[in-house]
């Protein structure tokens, strides 16, 4: 009051003062100063007042908010989902459970063994193929003059302008078949495929063609005994592509098929056996336009021809060498040679790189040097690195010294004078490098990393429709070779048969009800990619399409399990080793906005007659144990025909693949013909239906529950749309209360919410968020806004079953409101009325927080908001809204800071970067996995500017420069943070000092639930001081020593078991034609090998 008074004094002396003499007022000293002061005084009241508010946030009132609100959402949820009578009647039949832990080493064995079954009988089907393809070929004899009609997949069903087939077409019978992805196919013929760039009626197409006719029966035959086969195929050496079932292939929007079989990796590992190489491109002056052009695409064909089992590196000396040949001009092109063998030959000899064949490709317009004494040295005379050349441009003056350096060397010459030339003559060095398995007849089956399937449509409906790394197939293929006695000594390869195995048929084999909540199942190849994952994400958005990753099939086990520091988990894998491991770990579920802490339990083996290897998690707690029921099929069948009641359509009840009668049938009319009696020779999971029918019995109850809420009207609560629940065996029961009219959550539960459905790949994320919250407290949070439709709720809980010291979860319940509804409950509650008694109580009084100086939220345990005065705060991270509270929170300890990583993000391109080359993965591995990126662009930018200056960074950076690159995305790896509640710490209250403001907060938990409820001051701005906290993930950048680092260490990987590199009887001297080429002088040196660390492709 003391200032109070003083003020109003000074304001009455000024009022005075200026009703006098202006020239009085100037003299007055005294009273000038108190006028000078006066400013300062007024804000030394305002402070004051200002910080006699603080402390005035009442926490007692805040908590009785916090108790009102929590009881009024807790029985809201409980009412309308009916959670205490679904865990009465779960409580009521734990007298006749019985809780069994879950045995992960036979587990996994067991799982292990059904894949190894039916991987093998794709095996057999692939060794059908390949016998009748060689017998065909046997009794075949070449005819120059042969005229064959044969179905073209480009040209079957088309007619000219007259309205005749068109030549290579015809009429070609095709219908949708849901075992095909609801393709178009004609199950009866198969039809081959053509590239663009090979002639459709050239000879040895035209004799192939014919040949394999002989296949198709064998097609329908595998098919028939393997009504599960996919796609079987044979891929021809001259270039065509014989497909079963037939299908019409579609090219690109310019007309042109670029598929070509030769190039696919199924094809190149069959083919041919794992290698080393090196790559000497020339860089003269000579190597300019049209010939550059040739070479850039050269490069990147041979690169596209390396597989995972192949070895690549970039020298260490790489640019002392390339100095050197720089300074001292002609004649270092032997050094370059030398380098090469220098490096292969250390390989070699320290047990690194395939340990298989080697070779050196050599790209050059002309070569004029005499390479005998380094071949002397090196290379004679048991020519274990092949050397392959490769003569770029029109010229012929140096043909014969190109043609002399591979046939001396057990290689294989081809001129390339224009880009069409490219393909064909590059695939011949992977027919030189198969001959000694053709000659000795080595039918090796190999399988390939994962890939997506080139038929199918890259539709966003396709890839929303599933989890994305189950889109992806494998690969068995095998060698066809001629057994013809006269051709034997040349090692002639026919080419390569093989079929696909979708990845998520192979998943179904290790059910997703055995596993738990967050259990998953994975595999690996021999050299640690991951073939199927739940965290695998191939595929990335660029713009409004979906498309494959640079990178995607190369994504390495310690990429997705990097809580695995110690790579012991990958170690014991890659080796085929059988065993268990536990792991602490950070999984983020949706979408990575939420962070959950776990004790997982790893048990891994393999799977015989296949480079793969099998892993399963469970997870501690629930994960360990899982409960049985038993009631009878007629009581089951009864309840399981409830109109509310779905099964996972994903999962496996019922196998409806084998028989094409039962494709058409969904999941849960399989399962009821069967226990009807109409369908007994389905092949079904006993122990899964058992679970579905006792789910079914025992949740019965709840459909009579729901009905009669929504039928008594007048007790409805407006804005409560659905009354969901979901049991461990996939069963689902769900009442909509609203109808679709008035709902705002359209999309809930619906065939497009994949996030909240049982699939192969997890359960719904309610669920999951459930089962990690204390049973029968309800956990509330807001779908992402990327999938929500509308602003709503979701409130969830567990329920679960016991039986003496062991817990299983049962299920999960919950209800679907729209956030409107606990809106209007909280602005009700969190605002005292003007009439109340505030003689007792010590700050604003009556506390509202509708009032203009005051900000209320409510807030989940991850930090984002579901309530706050201004609407478009719902769904957002907290620390967006107010960074200074959020940071006041988290060094409080009320909330902590959880990084986490992304080992397959894709990140802009940065435009000033000096290096090509994306950032690095965390693992060498990951830089492994790009390497084919950076190694093609890298060499075709060395090609278009001057070595001399290329390693000076302004050139590099001027030249880098020239193309925009704007919102390119590259692979790149990014931390992001999660935030997560202390519940330990139920309450607390601080003031936080803004500049000469301060902000008092009081945070409250709310009972019963995950949420807090935070109350504010408004009217001191902390945005200057403190900045918003997002949740955006950052771009890790590595230091130049530590990519090197990266660089030179290796990491366990698993040798093919078989090498065929050298046979006495082959044929050397087939080593290509004759041509000529012009002069090149300077070559530059990049070598694909082992000196330091792999690179698999």
């Amino acid at each position: 009051m003391f200032w109070i008074l003083v003020v109003l004094r000074l304001l009455k002396e000024e009022m005075d003062a200026n009703a006098g003499d202006a020239v009085q007022w100037q003299r007055n000293g005294p009273r000038r100063t108190r006028l000078t002061m006066l400013p300062w005084i007024i804000l030394c009241s305002s402070l004051w007042l200002a910080a006699d508010g603080q402390m005035k946030i009442s926490p007692e009132t805040v908590q009785k908010w916090a108790e009102s609100f929590g009881k009024e959402i807790a029985s809201l949820s409980t009412k309308y989902s009916g959670a205490e009578l679904l865990q009465k009647k779960y409580k009521d039949v734990e007298g006749v459970l019985k809780i069994e832990e879950v045995d992960g080493g036979e587990l996994v064995k067991k799982f292990a063994e059904e894949m190894e079954k039916m991987l093998g009988r794709k095996m057999k089907s692939v060794k059908r193929l390949a016998e009748a393809a060689e017998e065909a070929d046997l009794y075949h004899e070449y005819n120059d003059t042969l005229e064959f009609e044969y179905y073209n997949s480009m040209l079957i069903n088309m007619a000219d302008e007259d309205g005749n087939p068109l030549p290579l077409g015809g009429e070609f019978p095709l219908e949708k078949n849901e075992h095909f992805s609801k393709l178009p196919v004609n199950t009866q013929q198969s039809n081959i495929q053509v590239p663009t760039n090979v002639y459709n009626r050239d000879t040895d197409i035209l004799n192939g063609a014919y040949m394999s006719e002989a296949l198709n029966d064998v097609f329908i035959d595998n098919f028939q005994k393997d009504p599960t086969l996919t796609w079987q195929y044979f891929g021809s050496s001259s270039g065509f592509f014989r497909l079963y079932p037939g299908i019409q292939w579609i090219p690109d929007e310019n007309g042109v098929v670029t598929f070509d079989c030769r190039n696919r990796n199924w094809y190149i590992q069959a083919a041919t056996s794992p290698k080393d190489v090196v790559i000497v491109v020339d860089v003269s002056g000579s190597m300019k336009g049209l010939r550059l052009t040739i070479a850039k695409h050269t490069i990147n064909t041979l690169l596209d021809t390396l597989g995972e089992n192949d070895f690549v590196n970039i020298i260490a000396h790489f640019k002392l060498l390339t100095s050197e040949l720089h300074v001292k001009g002609e004649g270092k092109v032997k050094n370059a040679m030398k380098e090469s063998f220098r490096i292969l030959n250390e390989a070699a000899a320290l047990g690194q790189g395939s340990l298989c064949n080697q070779a050196i490709m050599l790209i050059t317009d002309g070569a004029m040097e005499d390479f005998q004494d380094v071949f002397q040295e090196f290379n004679w005379p048991e020519r274990r690195v092949r050397v392959f050349t490769y003569l770029i441009g029109r010229e012929m003056t140096f043909a014969e010294n190109v043609k002399w350096i591979a046939c001396n060397n057990k290689g294989y010459y081809t001129h390339i004078s224009t880009l069409a030339d490219v393909q064909e003559n590059v695939m011949e060095y992977l027919h030189v490098l198969s001959r000694p398995m053709v000659i000795n007849h080595d039918h090796d089956i190999i399988w390939t990393e994962a890939y997506m399937d080139s038929v199918l449509p890259t539709t966003k409906e396709l890839f929303n429709s599933q989890a994305q790394s189950l889109l992806l197939m494998t690969s068995v293929a095998m060698p066809v070779f001629s057994k013809k006695k006269e051709t034997l000594s040349h090692g002639i390869l026919l080419g390569v048969v093989g079929t696909d195995v979708a990845l998520k048929e192979l998943m179904r084999l290790a059910p997703r009800y055995k596993l738990g909540v967050h259990g998953y199942a994975y595999l690996i190849t021999n050299n640690g990619y991951i073939l199927s994952h739940p965290d695998l994400r191939p595929l990335y958005k660029e713009g409004k399409k979906l498309k494959p990753k640079p990178n995607y099939n190369s994504v390495d086990l310690s990429e997705v399990e990097w809580e695995d520091t110690e790579e012991k988990l990958r170690t014991a894998m890659v080796k085929g080793e059988t065993g268990t491991l536990s792991l602490d770990v950070r999984t983020s579920v949706d979408k990575g906005k939420r962070v959950m802490f776990l004790k997982n339990d790893y048990f891994y083996t393999s799977i015989n007659e296949t480079p793969f290897s099998l892993g399963i998690v469970l997870t501690r707690g629930y994960g360990q144990y899982i409960f049985v029921g038993n009631v009878s099929v007629e009581e089951g069948l009864h309840d399981l025909l409830a109109p509310d009641l779905t099964i996972a359509s994903e999962w496996t009840y019922c196998e409806t693949d084998i028989d094409p009668a039962h494709r058409k049938l969904s999941q849960l009319q399989a399962v009821v013909r069967y226990l009807t009696g109409k369908e007994p020779d389905l092949e079904c999971d006993v122990q899964l239906m058992q679970q579905t029918l006792f789910d079914a019995v025992v949740t019965a109850p709840m459909e009579a529950y729901w009905t009669a809420l929504m039928l008594n009207t007048t007790g409805m609560d407006d804005g409560i749309e659905t009354a969901f629940l979901g049991t461990r065996s996939g069963l689902m029961r769900f009442q909509r209360y609203a109808g679709i009219e008035k709902r705002v959550g359209m999309s809930f539960l619906t065939a497009t919410d994949k996030e909240n459905m049982f699939t192969l790949d997890h359960f719904p994320l309610w669920f999951r968020r459930a089962a990690e919250y204390p049973a029968g407290q309800f956990l509330y949070y807001m779908p992402r806004q990327d999938t929500r439709a509308g602003r709503i709720v979701i409130s969830t809980t567990a329920i679960t079953v016991t039986v003496g010291k062991k817990t299983a979860i049962a299920g999960a319940i919950g209800v679907q409101m729209t956030l409107e509804v606990m809106e209007s409950r909280f602005w009700a509650i969190a605002s005292q009325p003007n009439d109340t008694d505030c003689s007792d109580v010590e700050g604003i009084c009556p506390l509202r927080c509708d009032s203009f100086d005051m900000e209320c939220y409510v807030i989940d345990n991850n930090g984002f908001v579901l309530i706050s005065k201004q609407r478009t705060d719902a769904g957002t991270f907290f620390g967006e809204v107010d960074g200074a509270v959020m940071s006041t929170l988290i060094r409080m300890g009320m909330f902590k800071r959880v990084s986490l990583f992304d080992y397959q993000a894709m990140c802009k391109m940065n435009t000033h970067s000096v290096s090509r080359a994306r950032p690095l993965l965390n693992s060498f591995y990951a830089l492994a996995s790009t390497l084919k990126w950076f190694l093609s662009n890298f060499l075709l930018f060395l090609l278009e500017f001057n070595v001399c200056g290329f390693w000076h960074t302004e050139h590099f950076a001027d030249a880098s420069a020239h193309k925009k690159k704007g919102d390119l995305l590259q692979p790149c790896d990014t931390e992001y943070p999660s935030f997560v509640y202390e519940p330990s710490v139920k309450e607390t209250n601080s003031i936080i000092k803004c500049g000469r403001c301060q902000k008092m907060f009081v945070v409250q938990q709310i009972p019963q639930s995950n949420l807090l409820m935070l109350v504010v001051q408004a009217d001191c701005d902390c945005s200057r001081q403190y900045s918003p906290i997002t949740m955006e993930p950052k771009e890790v950048k590595y230091i130049s020593s530590v990519k090197c680092d990266r660089m030179r260490s290796q990491k366990i990987r698993r040798r093919p078991e078989s090498c065929h590199a050298y046979h006495p009887q082959e044929n050397a001297n087939d080593c290509g034609g004759a041509s000529a080429a012009s002069l090149s002088t300077l070559l530059f040196l990049i070598c694909p090998s082992i000196a330091s660390f792999l690179y698999q492709w």
